[in-house]
Order: structure tokens, then C-alpha cells, then sequence
């Protein structure tokens, strides 16, 4: 599972000119699921990015997380991520997980990430997206477990 993890002022997404996810301060996750991924691995991603370490406390370090800032958190499908760019000039999708099972795993990481009690918003799964944001610092990151 790859989590590429943006902190953000703000961000949205929209389907067809329509806002269907949006939040203020916090973290936009493009989120890929691979083959190989199940509920445990979700979990582990799921914690990883609710307690990483990348906003700024009163000193100006990166000592702060999306927990401990009470961020919001917009989760957006991104099959793109799961892609193996070794070799060649096109990705290969061979690693990414089907349809059903990486919609299963994104629709478990939104309800846990629910349970936890961030605010959430989502894209939608499959859907052709248009994602907006202000990336703060720019800070980025590509989260794997």
C-alpha cells in the first residue's frame, strides 16, 4: 500500500464540477493498493499517517501530528501510485490490486480513519477526479509499510 501524504492548507476534489471532498489544514493521502495488501496493512498506513510528524510546533520543528493538530484528512484513490516505473517509458499496473480489491481496502481505510475520529472527506473511488490543494512548505511524503 502507497500513501503519498501532502500537508495542505486546504484541498479538494471534484467530479465533474462538483466539490464532493474538501477540508482546511491537514493531510491530502493519495492513497494505491497493491496486490499484496489486506485489512493489516491498511491499519499500519492508517496509523502511520494519523501520527507522522510533519507539522510545525511553537519552535518551528516538524514535531506535530495530523492527530495533535485535530487536522482533517481527504483521502483520494490513486491507482497511479501502485505503478512499477523501473523499466521502460510506460508504468506497469502488474502489482496494482483489482478494482474490487483495492475499493474494499479504500472503503475499510476511510471507515478506521472514521473510527479514529479525524474529519474526513473523500474523492471517489474510480472516478475521474480533478484534485486541488495548497501544498504547506511544500511538504510530501510517500509513506509505504
Amino acid at each position: 500500500m502507497q500513501g503519498l501524504i501532502q500537508r495542505v492548507k486546504h484541498a479538494k476534489v471534484e467530479i465533474n464540477n462538483q466539490v464532493v471532498g474538501e477540508i482546511s489544514q491537514g493531510i491530502l493521502l493519495l492513497l494505491g493498493v497493491e496486490k499484496h495488501d489486506y485489512t493489516q496493512t491498511a491499519d499500519k498506513l492508517l496509523h502511520k499517517v494519523s501520527n507522522y510528524r510533519i507539522f510545525t510546533d511553537e519552535n518551528d520543528k516538524m514535531n506535530l501530528s495530523l492527530k495533535d493538530i485535530k487536522g482533517e484528512l481527504l483521502v483520494v484513490s490513486q491507482f497511479t501510485l501502485a505503478a512499477d516505473t523501473k523499466k521502460g517509458m510506460r508504468p506497469s499496473f502488474s502489482s496494482a490490486a483489482t478494482p474490487s480489491q483495492a475499493n474494499e481496502l479504500y472503503e475499510y481505510f476511510v471507515a478506521q480513519a472514521k473510527e479514529l475520529g479525524l474529519t474526513i472527506a473523500t474523492g471517489e473511488f474510480g472516478a475521474d477526479m480533478q484534485v486541488s490543494l495548497c501544498n504547506d512548505g511544500p511538504v510530501t511524503f510517500n509513506l509505504s509499510v
